[in-house]
């Protein structure tokens, strides 16, 4: 596992939103008082969902509530590669899937068009409204390759389906999530070509199983009483 660290830059304060801190106030209270730092993660994901990143003062604010040390809050932060520490992309933020089967199906090609459009992994782009990284197994392997843009999946992407869904960001649009070549779910692309029979479903090929006449267990001798 790669080093993660907090950001150079940091913000001079965080605070939760009315809403945020409503919902960590119900998080905490899901468990008992001398259990609610087990709300840590919860409390972490809200921070970023509001800020789009976790930063150094968010973990303070957390640790103060939760009331455990602050090393404690960072060590989850930091361990957890869902939790961002630096700073991402407002409109997009784009994890492209690199392991083998998103690969072989093109996730290099796909790698180069955001290099060219948004820069650097890592990189938020002068706008701040896009960044991206490359990330392990995404666990879409049926409808690679693919990548994770904000909360959604968008699969079977090709470089010219990618370049239409980071302009349409840039529009101002919501860009549909799922597969860009008209599959639902992991179906076959085109036509299925297996259990197409409908009397597989409506139970007629299901038959009764006949099972043998086993012979009896041999019955078992009543126990004795024991002489008086």
């Amino acid at each position: 596992m790669s080093v993660r660290r907090l950001a150079k830059e940091q913000p001079a304060s965080f605070a939760f939103t009315a809403d945020s801190q409503a919902k960590a106030d119900w998080w905490k209270a899901k468990y008992p008082a001398e259990r609610k730092q087990s709300a840590v993660i919860p409390m972490l994901w809200l921070a970023q969902k509001q800020e789009g990143w976790v930063s150094e003062p968010a973990i303070q604010e957390i640790a103060k509530q939760l009331e455990m040390p602050v090393i404690r809050v960072l060590e989850v932060a930091t361990f957890y590669v869902m939790f961002q520490l630096q700073p991402v992309g407002k409109v997009a933020f784009v994890q492209l899937c690199g392991t083998t089967p998103c690969q072989l199906r093109g996730a290099l090609d796909l790698r180069k068009v955001l290099e060219d459009k948004i820069g650097p992994a890592h990189h938020v782009s002068a706008d701040g409204k896009f960044s991206w990284e490359e990330v392990e197994c995404l666990g879409a392997c049926c409808n690679a390759p693919m990548a994770a843009i904000n909360d959604y999946y968008y699969e079977d992407l090709t470089p010219e389906s990618l370049v239409q869904i980071l302009d349409d960001f840039a529009a101002g649009k919501a860009p549909k999530p799922g597969s860009y070549e008209g599959r639902g779910a992991s179906e076959p692309k085109g036509a299925i070509h297996t259990l197409t029979d409908p009397k597989l479903y409506d139970g007629s090929y299901a038959k009764k199983i006949k099972i043998p006449n086993l012979p009896e267990k041999p019955k078992k001798a009543p126990k004795s009483e024991p002489a008086a």
